[in-house]
């Protein structure tokens, strides 16, 4: 799998691959400027017995979301399919090379939701795992989880690194529960 990691003051701190099958304890990362940063993993608790991820095993978080990400031609399609939908409606859809096109642009569309691909991220962290089995108990982002305390990042971490001092007051602030 491939994993994204961040801290848990949510910042990145690099791209792993990592096989679940080994469960490595530390992995090395690759940071966006090339240098490398390595990483302690806790897979206690982490894989269900199906053998698929159920918690983070960058912070140990038990929540984890499913998430789609589209292809970086997306938006392309999106601009090409408006395209489409214009022509249609000025009336440019009776010639022939026009409907080919259209047709065209219902594959591409087609394409786009294809090759759309199902990640899991944590709500404390914010690590992503892509090229992952997903269990079908996973559901997408749920503004109450993440609203949970345990699902916070550390305000300790997010404080210090921006150099502001470690008070109560500091921390995020959670809606109360109804």
């Amino acid at each position: 799998m491939k994993v994204q990691i961040r801290d848990r003051s949510r910042r990145p701190v690099g791209v792993a691959s990592v096989d679940p099958a080994q469960r490595p304890t530390r992995v090395r990362a690759v940071a966006a400027d090339g240098s490398e940063h390595e990483v302690y993993l806790d897979w206690e608790r982490a894989i269900d017995d199906g053998g698929r991820l159920r918690s983070c095993i960058a912070c140990g978080c038990p929540h984890v979301y499913r998430r789609r990400t589209l292809p970086t031609f997306a938006p392309f399609a999106l601009v090409l399919a408006s395209a489409g939908v214009v022509a249609g409606v000025l009336g440019y859809s009776s010639d022939p090379l026009v409907l080919a096109a259209l047709v065209a642009l219902v594959v591409l569309d087609l394409a786009v939701l294809a090759l759309a691909r199902t990640q899991l991220a944590c709500y404390r962290c914010g690590t992503v795992y892509g090229r992952v089995a997903i269990a079908r108990y996973h559901r997408p982002w749920d503004a109450r989880t993440a609203a949970e305390p345990e699902c916070q990042p550390d305000p300790e971490s997010a404080d210090s690194a921006r150099g502001a001092p470690s008070t109560p007051g500091n921390g995020p602030s959670l809606p109360s529960k109804p």
